[in-house]
């Protein structure tokens, strides 16, 4: 299929624009941080520890505001140092951008770094939203870190966040109907079983057919997580494993914090790309984290199919309130990728959530 001018650049676009400076790093940008569809972002040398969330708004710097709420400077340096589990931290980030006219941003935390709860989001000067960069945006990005459930260690070069450029068409919007989605899951199948469409591809919860464990819920007073360290970490240290209960049912405690999985296995194309979205603020007293994008290529495995589960990141909010196995939990959103990468999601470098069934994040051994 041939690739649209406008839509999500590639990995390829990406490094075209860090070589003509529109992306620019303090230190250079290395292969590592680029994806299919998307950048990682590195954290600096300094993480301010703030009173409160905030956003500058219309014509204010995110650097005025930090002279007025951080009451401590952290360095971030060499070994690093523990953001603490409740805090607030804002830490300028190794990149900024200069964008064109036609290209805005949009961030989302990595998909590790959601499942370890870590509240991350990208903050710019002049918005009055978090997570997006407004076309044509020039300046630096800065990450509000607020580590939820575990402290955790991170030091400058630290990946939380990543970024997503869309060029925009002449139409602005990119997202696909569920018309289009329609078509595209008759050419090949965006997800097993029957497709449900509502603004997007519905995902449900599954809590039966995961086998012995049907997720995970994080345990309170546990160690420090290092944010850079993979398979080192006993499941059991951190996680409670939760196990099929008669009527695969769930009950969500207040405030707790649940790894579980989609019903689904999804697929996402070459020419296409994919972020979970809320289905409706007013469904339930849940929330899922959604981190991360889904990259074209997530759950094509070696013979072409058979697709991966989505995780979920699930937390309660005031209430408890019972998920039953097959509940509708959130939506995918396509769009089309401005050209396709040449290496696909878990065909170079490391990929560790492809083919994924219940997984948590690279930092823990596996079960």
């Amino acid at each position: 299929m041939a690739s649209a001018v406008h839509g999500v650049l590639s990995c390829e676009q990406i490094r075209e624009l860090a070589a003509a400076g529109v992306i620019a790093a303090t230190q250079p940008i290395e292969d590592g941080q680029h994806q299919p569809a998307s950048l990682d972002l590195r954290l600096g040398p300094t993480a301010y520890r703030v009173r409160a969330s905030f956003l500058p708004g219309k014509r204010r710097s995110v650097e005025a505001l930090l002279a007025e709420l951080t009451y401590d400077e952290i360095d971030l340096r060499g070994a690093g140092a523990v953001l603490e589990r409740g805090c607030v931290y804002v830490i300028p980030l190794l990149e900024s951008l200069h964008l064109p006219e036609d290209v805005s941003g949009v961030a989302n935390p990595k998909s590790s770094t959601g499942r370890l709860d870590i509240f991350t989001r990208l903050i710019t000067d002049d918005t009055e939203i978090f997570d997006h960069v407004a076309v044509g945006y020039r300046g630096r990005l800065y990450a509000e870190v607020s580590p939820r459930s575990f402290s955790v260690r991170a030091r400058q070069g630290s990946r939380l966040d990543q970024l997503r450029l869309r060029r925009r068409g002449a139409a602005g919007e990119t997202t696909l109907s569920d018309a289009a989605l329609a078509a595209e899951h008759s050419r090949a199948p965006l997800a097993d079983g029957e497709l449900t469409l509502r603004d997007g591809v519905i995902l449900r919860v599954a809590l039966d057919g995961l086998g012995d464990v049907v997720g995970y819920r994080a345990q309170k007073h546990t160690d420090v997580i290092d944010v850079d360290r993979v398979d080192h970490y006993a499941i059991e240290d951190y996680w409670e494993r939760l196990t099929p209960r008669r009527g695969n049912k769930l009950i969500l405690d207040p405030n707790e914090f649940y790894i579980l999985a989609s019903r689904e296995r999804i697929r996402i194309p070459s020419h296409l790309s994919a972020e979970m979205m809320a289905i409706d603020p007013a469904m339930g007293e849940f929330r899922v984290h959604y981190a991360g994008f889904f990259d074209p290529g997530f759950g094509y495995g070696a013979q072409g199919l058979p697709g991966s589960r989505a995780v979920l990141e699930v937390r309660s909010h005031d209430v408890p309130f019972i998920l039953e196995d097959g509940q509708v939990i959130g939506r995918l959103v396509y769009e089309p990728m401005a050209a396709e990468p040449k290496i696909l999601y878990g065909q170079g470098g490391v990929s560790n959530y492809q083919g994924q069934e219940l997984k948590l994040s690279k930092h823990f051994k596996a079960p």
